[in-house]
Protein backbone atom coordinates (compact mmCIF):
# COMPACT_ATOMS: atom_id res chain seq x y z
CA UNK A 1 0.00 0.00 0.00
CA UNK A 2 1.20 3.55 -0.89
CA UNK A 3 1.06 6.67 1.47
CA UNK A 4 -1.62 8.36 -1.11
CA UNK A 5 -4.33 5.06 -0.15
CA UNK A 6 -3.27 5.58 3.51
CA UNK A 7 -3.80 9.65 3.56
CA UNK A 8 -6.05 10.88 0.96
CA UNK A 9 -5.27 14.35 1.14
CA UNK A 10 -1.27 13.87 0.01
CA UNK A 11 -0.57 14.74 -3.62
CA UNK A 12 3.03 14.34 -5.34
CA UNK A 13 2.88 18.25 -4.94
CA UNK A 14 2.00 18.66 -1.19
CA UNK A 15 4.83 15.98 0.38
CA UNK A 16 8.36 14.65 0.07
CA UNK A 17 9.29 11.53 1.50
CA UNK A 18 12.81 12.28 3.76
CA UNK A 19 13.70 9.64 5.16
CA UNK A 20 13.57 5.54 4.74
CA UNK A 21 11.14 3.63 6.57
CA UNK A 22 12.16 2.35 10.04
CA UNK A 23 10.60 1.21 12.97
CA UNK A 24 13.13 2.63 15.74
CA UNK A 25 11.05 5.68 16.11
CA UNK A 26 7.75 7.36 15.85
CA UNK A 27 5.99 10.33 15.72
CA UNK A 28 5.72 11.58 18.72
CA UNK A 29 9.65 10.94 19.31
CA UNK A 30 10.56 12.41 15.42
CA UNK A 31 7.84 15.93 17.21
CA UNK A 32 10.46 16.11 20.48
CA UNK A 33 13.76 15.91 17.98
CA UNK A 34 14.31 12.03 18.99
CA UNK A 35 15.20 9.51 16.91
CA UNK A 36 16.75 7.00 19.32
CA UNK A 37 13.39 5.05 20.48
CA UNK A 38 9.90 4.92 19.94
CA UNK A 39 7.86 7.17 22.50
CA UNK A 40 4.40 5.81 24.14
CA UNK A 41 2.93 6.11 27.32
CA UNK A 42 4.41 3.47 29.99
CA UNK A 43 7.53 2.85 27.97
CA UNK A 44 9.56 5.81 26.86
CA UNK A 45 7.90 9.27 27.86
CA UNK A 46 8.66 12.33 29.25
CA UNK A 47 6.30 12.00 32.23
CA UNK A 48 5.04 9.15 34.27
CA UNK A 49 2.32 7.45 31.97
CA UNK A 50 0.04 4.31 32.25
CA UNK A 51 0.29 2.28 28.67
CA UNK A 52 -3.47 3.03 28.93
CA UNK A 53 -2.93 7.30 29.05
CA UNK A 54 -3.53 7.60 25.56
CA UNK A 55 -6.03 10.80 25.44
CA UNK A 56 -5.28 14.10 23.35
CA UNK A 57 -4.73 15.34 26.91
CA UNK A 58 -2.48 12.82 27.93
CA UNK A 59 -0.26 14.17 24.98
CA UNK A 60 -0.47 17.78 25.76
CA UNK A 61 0.44 17.03 29.39
CA UNK A 62 3.92 15.42 27.79
CA UNK A 63 4.61 18.27 25.70
CA UNK A 64 3.72 20.57 28.38
CA UNK A 65 6.78 19.05 29.95
CA UNK A 66 9.16 19.77 27.05
CA UNK A 67 8.73 23.73 27.19
CA UNK A 68 5.36 23.42 24.92
CA UNK A 69 1.74 25.68 25.32
CA UNK A 70 -0.98 26.20 23.41
CA UNK A 71 -1.08 28.16 20.55
CA UNK A 72 -4.11 29.10 18.69
CA UNK A 73 -2.90 28.06 15.18
CA UNK A 74 -0.42 26.15 13.06
CA UNK A 75 0.45 29.63 11.23
CA UNK A 76 4.89 30.20 11.19
CA UNK A 77 5.36 32.66 13.97
CA UNK A 78 9.11 33.86 14.31
CA UNK A 79 11.09 32.69 17.42
CA UNK A 80 8.38 29.56 18.43
CA UNK A 81 8.39 26.02 16.97
CA UNK A 82 5.34 24.43 16.90
CA UNK A 83 3.64 21.06 16.84
CA UNK A 84 0.20 19.89 15.49
CA UNK A 85 -1.43 16.74 17.32
CA UNK A 86 -4.38 15.23 15.23
CA UNK A 87 -6.92 13.00 16.94
CA UNK A 88 -10.10 10.86 16.52
CA UNK A 89 -12.76 10.86 19.22
CA UNK A 90 -10.57 11.57 22.93
CA UNK A 91 -7.50 9.48 21.64
CA UNK A 92 -4.34 11.47 19.99
CA UNK A 93 -3.35 9.91 16.92
CA UNK A 94 -0.57 11.55 15.19
CA UNK A 95 1.62 14.55 16.46
CA UNK A 96 3.91 16.56 13.40
CA UNK A 97 6.32 19.37 14.01
CA UNK A 98 7.05 22.34 12.09
CA UNK A 99 9.76 23.14 10.41
CA UNK A 100 11.37 26.62 10.25
CA UNK A 101 10.21 27.29 6.75
CA UNK A 102 6.51 26.72 7.60
CA UNK A 103 5.70 23.27 6.54
CA UNK A 104 5.65 20.09 8.78
CA UNK A 105 7.54 17.09 9.26
CA UNK A 106 5.91 13.87 10.00
CA UNK A 107 7.11 10.38 10.85
CA UNK A 108 4.31 7.89 9.86
CA UNK A 109 4.23 5.02 11.83
CA UNK A 110 7.01 2.36 11.17
CA UNK A 111 6.82 3.57 7.49
CA UNK A 112 9.10 6.87 6.50
CA UNK A 113 9.32 10.52 7.86
CA UNK A 114 7.62 13.13 5.18
CA UNK A 115 7.62 16.85 4.61
CA UNK A 116 4.24 18.26 4.26
CA UNK A 117 2.89 21.84 3.00
CA UNK A 118 0.17 21.53 5.30
CA UNK A 119 -0.90 19.63 8.40
CA UNK A 120 -4.12 19.24 6.04
CA UNK A 121 -2.47 16.89 4.25
CA UNK A 122 -2.63 13.98 6.78
CA UNK A 123 -5.85 14.69 7.89
CA UNK A 124 -9.17 12.45 6.49
CA UNK A 125 -6.89 9.29 7.26
CA UNK A 126 -6.51 7.11 10.30
CA UNK A 127 -5.30 10.34 11.55
CA UNK A 128 -8.10 11.96 11.95
CA UNK A 129 -7.78 15.77 12.60
CA UNK A 130 -5.52 18.21 14.16
CA UNK A 131 -6.99 18.85 17.22
CA UNK A 132 -4.71 20.75 19.01
CA UNK A 133 -1.38 23.19 18.13
CA UNK A 134 1.30 23.91 20.73
CA UNK A 135 4.66 25.90 20.51
CA UNK A 136 7.07 26.57 22.51
CA UNK A 137 10.33 29.28 21.71
CA UNK A 138 12.60 28.06 19.19
CA UNK A 139 16.12 27.85 21.31
CA UNK A 140 14.42 25.83 24.09
CA UNK A 141 17.04 23.59 25.50
CA UNK A 142 15.46 20.23 25.39
CA UNK A 143 18.27 19.37 28.15
CA UNK A 144 17.51 21.51 31.00
CA UNK A 145 13.90 22.75 30.11
CA UNK A 146 14.94 26.35 29.59
CA UNK A 147 15.04 28.70 26.65
CA UNK A 148 18.70 29.03 25.51
CA UNK A 149 20.60 31.67 23.67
Amino acid sequence: MNLFDLFPNLTSENHEITSEKTYKYNCIAWAAHQTDRWWQPGGCWPIAASRDDLGIGDVVLAFNSLGYCESPNGELEDGFEKIAIYGSGLMYTHVARQLPDGRWTSKLGQLEDITHATTYALEGSDYGEVVQFMKRPAHFDRDNGAESA
